[in-house]
Formats: structure tokens, sequence, C-alpha cells
């Protein structure tokens, strides 16, 4: 056999998995993708239109310290939101499906999101921040069991690591969108924003319930008709969020919060100065303006390309060696990363190399909320158990941000400090793959 001959039939065993997929399959990966890559763009766009939002609506002259003060109440909102929302639809897509609460997050993040470029102040924007983040945050903990349900006994792991590449795409698309539409106006980023309602005509047409939920409900209903049940039915139809924490299922719940902790708050109180951070460096560099936007632009699509690799890869490594050894990896590169970033690096020079590899570690390990908490729950908990982890996670974290920016005005506007010391949180991540169990090769809970 000559080589092109070994080449082709390699490449057909090591993706030959993909023809096993049906076409109801593929649609739930495309909607959970796509819904994911648009919250992220969100988020992205944040970031980048941040200063210069806040720099229009206090009068055109804040100090660092009140961008910090104020931005990080801003980012607090947003993230507040992405909890509450997160929480309310999980446990709305344990009773009426995982399909239309996700298309009713789609409808309110749209809205939302655009009603942001008409705010005239401060308290405005975070008022708009918190109801677009109630959509935000469905999105990802309904499309989570909803992807792991439909793939539950084919390559789930692999299927749900490359679904969460959705945020390193969203991540570019926002740094394009900065690039292209951030010198008409920030007002113009967040009007972009209405774009993820188109999404609702795909959902609207043909997607259904996994088979895991549809038994579930079935199960419900005849159980609610039933004069008789047992001990075991009974705890079934209990209201779903207490029943994270009986017997069988408090143990998950407590590592999977913990994870969700480590990785969220390292996550939001850090990077979402990252922008902040590379335009004070370029401007003692003489460079402003649409010259810092451009360098700005392509450093965070760089960030976010890493990140999407890591999201991708995440997936293939769990299934290789683990879930708790992929994931304590991915911690401590970004933990080693992050320190050399923000606190072993005073140029701009340097963050072109270092942010692809933290957008690996720190944002690629987001891919295991999608790859290794819904294998903690049973179906008829699992969006709520998803949700919970991940909810509680973000009304923590949410605090984060307002933490981070108080802490840069009491190091006298040092934004890579507060960055550097926030990095820590990962170790919490870590902790949690020492307690737990490990996951792979065993079946989906039912």
């Amino acid at each position: 056999m000559d080589e092109e001959a070994v080449a082709a039939e390699v490449a057909v065993r090591r993706f030959g998995w993909l023809h096993d997929l049906t076409r109801y399959q593929w649609t739930v990966f495309l909607v959970a993708w796509l819904g994911w890559a648009l919250d992220t763009t969100d988020f992205g766009l944040f970031a980048l239109v941040l200063r210069p939002a806040l720099t229009d609506l206090l009068g055109g002259h804040p100090s660092s310290a009140q961008i910090g003060q104020i931005g990080g109440m801003l980012g607090t909102m947003g993230l507040l939101g992405w909890a509450f929302g997160g929480f309310i639809f999980g446990v709305l897509a344990d009773y009426i499906g995982r399909v239309r609460s996700l298309a009713l997050s789609i409808l309110v993040f749209s809205v939302f999101t655009a009603c942001q470029g008409f705010v005239e102040a401060p308290w405005q924007l975070a008022v708009f921040r918190f109801l677009a983040g109630l959509g935000t945050g469905a999105e990802l903990v309904v499309g989570i069991p909803l992807v792991a349900e439909a793939f539950a006994h084919v390559h789930r792991a692999k299927i749900a690591g490359i679904m969460m590449t959705g945020a390193g795409f969203g991540g570019v698309l926002s740094a394009a969108i900065y690039g292209l539409i951030g010198p008409y106006g920030w007002r113009y980023v967040f009007f972009a924003g209405i774009a993820p309602a188109l999404l609702l005509f795909v959902i609207r047409r043909g997607m259904v319930e996994p088979e895991q939920f549809r038994v579930v409900r079935a199960r419900r209903q005849a159980l609610s008709a039933s004069t008789t049940m047992s001990a075991e039915d009974r705890e079934f139809l209990r209201f779903v969020p207490l029943q994270l924490f009986n017997r069988q299922q408090r143990r998950n719940t407590f590592i999977g919060l913990l994870f969700a902790l480590g990785t969220l708050l390292a996550l939001w109180t850090s990077t979402i100065w990252l922008p902040t951070i590379q335009s004070l460096m370029l401007e003692k560099d003489g460079i402003t303006g649409v010259a810092a936007i451009t360098r700005i632009s392509r450093s965070q699509a760089l960030y976010y390309i890493g990140g999407l690799i890591g999201y991708g890869a995440l997936g293939f490594l769990a299934d290789a060696i683990g879930r708790r050894p992929t994931i304590a990896l991915y911690n401590i590169g970004a933990l080693v990363v992050g320190l050399t970033l923000y606190l072993g690096v005073h140029s701009y020079g340097p963050y072109p190399y270092l942010l692809p590899l933290l957008g690996f570690c720190l944002t690629g390990v987001m891919a295991a909320h999608a790859v290794y908490l819904p294998e903690l729950f049973a179906t008829h908990v699992r969006a709520t158990g998803v949700s919970f982890c991940n909810g509680t996670g973000r009304v923590v974290t949410s605090f984060g941000p307002l933490a981070a920016g108080l802490l840069v005005a009491h190091l006298g506007g040092s934004f890579n400090t507060a960055a550097g010391i926030m990095m820590g949180w990962v170790l919490l991540s870590v902790l949690a793959m020492i307690l737990s169990r490990e996951t792979r090769g065993t079946a989906l809970p039912e």
C-alpha cells in the first residue's frame, strides 16, 4: 500500500465516526454551537466597548478608577443576569423541555442586547446587561444537556468539546465586529446583537426533544395520574432543585459547584480587563485611536483562536486520558500563563504570543462544563444540576469583576496586578478534580 493510500485509511479511521451522526444530531449540534457562539460574541463585544462606552456615558474624561469601579459593576450585572437566567431556564428545561426553553432564551438575549445601544446613562446599561444576561446564561445551560442527551451513546465528550468551540468562534467574531463597526461608535456594536434572533427560525423547524427527556416526561405524566407511589417515585416528583441535595446527588452537586467556581472566577475577573490593559500599554507607545483598535482587535482574535483550539481539544483529551487529569492540566496551564502575562510582562510586545496560550487553557477549560457536568447528573435533574453549578458559580463570579474593579482602585489603577491576583481562583477547580470521580467510559446517567 502506497503512502497516499495509508494516509487516506488513517483519515477514515480518525474521522469516520462523524458518519455515524444522524441529521437530528447535526441539527442539535449546530443550534447549540451557534447559540454559544453568539453568547460569547456578546461578552467579547462588551469587554471591547467597555472603555469607550463609559468614557462617553461619563462625560468624556473619566479616570481609570471610575472606569474600573463602574465597569466592574456592569460586569457584575451581566453575570448576575447570566446566573439567574441559567438557573431559571435550567429548571424550566427539566419541566417544559430543552428545545422550547432554548428558543425563549435566544429571544430574550437578542432583544435586550440590542437595547444596550440606546442607553444614555451607566445605570441603564446595567439594567439591560442584566436582562440580556438572563437569555445568555440560559442558552448555555440548556444547550449542554440537550447536546449530552442527543449524543448520549455516540462520542458525547468529543461532540460536547467541539460544540464549545462556538465560544472561540464567538470571540473571533466579536473581535471582527469590533474592528469593522467599532470605529463608527460603540452603540452600533450593541445593535448587532439582534442577529441571534435568526436562530429561532432554525429551532422552530423540526427540532424535537431528546429521547431521554421524553422518557422522563412520560414517567412524570404517568406518576401524576397514579394513586399509589413508592418512596422512589415521590422523590422523583419532588421539586427538581431540592433533589440536587439528596443522598444520591449532593456530592456531585458540590463537586460541580467547586469546579464551576474555579473556572468562572478566574475567567471573568481577569479577562474583562484584557482590552483595557492592552489599550493602556499601547498608549505608552503613543498608539491610540483606530490604530489601537486594530491591534487590540487582532490580539483578542488570537486569544479567542487559542480558546477555540482549547475547546475542541478538551473532549478528545478527556476521552484519551480522563476527565479529571485533563481539567487539572488546563487549570494549571492557565495559572502559569496568566501570571506570566499579567505580572511578568510590562510591554505590549509579548501579548500576541502569550494570548493564544492563555485562551487555550483559561477559555478552553470551559468545554468541561459541557463534557463533565452533565455526566454527574441523571436526566430528570440534569439541566437543573448544570444550571445550579454554573449559575451559582456565576452569582458568586458576578461580584468578581466588581471586586476586581475595586482592587484596581486600591492598587492605584493597576489593572495588571488585579487581573494576576484573580487568576489564583483556578486552584478551586484543581481541588474539585482531586475530590471528584472519573466518568470516562461510563454511560450517561438516565
